[in-house]
């Protein structure tokens, strides 16, 4: 009895026996009222017949007049006195009122009996009184009672049919969608969806079958990732295997020893890249990441970024500085957003070519503040910029091509600038290369607070 089928089927039938039920008290009701109202109006029509025909003072013609029993006629006299068969059910209320010349029209108890009365004054004096008790009347209507409740037995029956009908019409398509969906928590993609049924089954079919391409396109997604990464990983790993295995076996001349271990300390960099990337990304995505806000003036932290890569960009004889004048005041936290910059500064140096330039600049944009990471680099290109936060994206572009990180910086930043309230996007700088835009919004006339943490040169970036 758990089924959808089997409670709507139970519900539809409790619903119709209660609707039965009332609608044959109700019903029953209102068949023995118009009973008694028409009884009213078939004795109203007898007695003004009867007393408008004259004198009656004989019984015996009168039963042969009226229609009815004998038994439910009685008479007036002038004196006050009832005579007739009928005269239990006659009350002094009705007498008094037709010796005063006045018809008399009422249901009333009489003797311990309901009864309708019809009573009437005659131009000779005294009066004619009718009764029916209402027990007769509904004995009449009885009939009429036996063929409604048939009626609502049969609509009863009729009701619980469709009742099973509707349900099932309901339930199996509903039982379909049950079953994608299984099939799809147990890992199957491209399930068919059989819709059908009512509108609101057709949209859960339409969005389950949503959810699947969704789901599908995710797990493509975290598959190319993964390989990707893999692949990276692998090749450190390659190398380190390499060269340890050639120091062990002692083929390594002593000459070439300090090389091999630069380049293992090189390799397993670029692993240590890999990992607090990876787990930075997890940590973006934990409902408890941490944020501490306060207010921040920018237009310090940009030169502080600047001194800090300081020892890689002079080297690499690219031209960096910062713009920014002026406070610009934001509510932030100071060590997220130096570590969001040191990333975008970190994959801005990495593609800008000796002499190119890289700026940080900074301003007000009305209700914001724009910061701006550009370069001199090669820049991207439309399709570029609309996948640019993708994981692995741009690397998987240009691995071989151009200089790149671990493909998972650009992502990083977007996310975290996220957390922080801001947007970050994409674009063309007009120094040639690539322009990464984070605007903040605004805080105004707040005290400036303490510049971030040091230098977080070790957070990658990538393109």
């Amino acid at each position: 009895m758990r089924s959808l089928y089997a409670r709507v089927t139970l519900v539809t039938a409790a619903v119709a026996a209660v609707a039965t039920l009332v609608a044959g008290l109700v019903g029953a009701q209102l068949i023995r009222a118009a009973a008694v109202d028409q009884a009213r109006v078939s004795l109203a029509r007898q007695a003004q017949a009867l007393s408008a025909s004259g004198s009656v003072t004989d019984l015996a013609s009168l039963r042969e007049l009226a229609v009815g029993e004998s038994g439910r006629i009685a008479l007036v006299q002038t004196d006050g006195s009832v005579t007739g068969a009928g005269r239990r059910f006659v009350s002094q209320t009705a007498v008094n009122k037709v010796l005063a010349k006045q018809s008399f029209s009422q249901t009333e108890t009489v003797s311990g009996t309901l009864v309708v009365v019809e009573a009437r004054p005659l131009a000779s004096g005294g009066g004619l009184v009718l009764v029916e008790p209402v027990s007769a009347v509904n004995q009449a209507a009885g009939p009429l009672v036996t063929r409604l409740l048939w009626a609502l037995a049969l609509g009863f029956a009729c009701a619980v049919i469709g009742g099973a009908l509707v349900a099932r019409w309901v339930a199996k398509p509903l039982e379909r969608v049950a079953a994608a969906a299984r099939r799809l928590a147990g890992g199957e993609r491209g399930v068919a969806v059989d819709g059908g049924g009512p509108t609101e089954v057709m949209q859960v079919s339409g969005a389950l079958e949503a959810l699947d391409a969704s789901l599908a396109a995710s797990e493509g997604r975290q598959r190319e990732f993964l390989l990707s990464v893999s692949h990276e990983m692998r090749t450190p790993l390659t190398a380190l295997r390499g060269y340890a295995e050639a120091l062990a076996d002692g083929v390594v001349p002593a000459e070439e020893v300090a090389r091999v271990g630069r380049t293992l300390g090189a390799e397993t960099e670029r692993l240590d890249h890999f990992v607090r990337d990876l787990l930075e990304l997890a940590r973006l995505e934990a409902d408890d990441f941490r944020v501490d806000f306060q207010s921040v003036d920018v237009s310090e932290i940009l030169p502080a970024v600047v001194a800090a890569w300081r020892g890689v960009w002079e080297p690499a004889g690219v031209a960096a500085r910062a713009d920014v004048g002026g406070p610009l005041l934001v509510v932030t936290d100071a060590r997220r957003l130096r570590q969001l910059l040191d990333g975008l500064v970190e994959n801005a140096l990495r593609v800008a070519p000796a002499g190119a330039p890289v700026v940080l600049s900074g301003r007000q944009d009305g209700p914001a503040v724009v910061l701006e990471v550009r370069d001199g680099g090669p820049g991207l290109s439309d399709d570029d910029l609309a996948h640019a936060f993708e994981r692995g994206a741009l690397h998987a572009r240009y691995a071989g091509e151009r200089p790149v990180g671990t493909g998972l910086g650009l992502s990083i930043a977007h996310r975290l600038a996220g957390r922080l309230g801001a947007v970050l996007t994409a674009g063309r700088a007009p120094e040639g290369g690539a322009c990464f835009s984070l605007r903040l919004p605004a805080q105004a006339e707040v005290a400036p607070a303490p510049v971030g943490p040091g230098p977080q040169g070790a957070q990658p970036g990538t393109r």
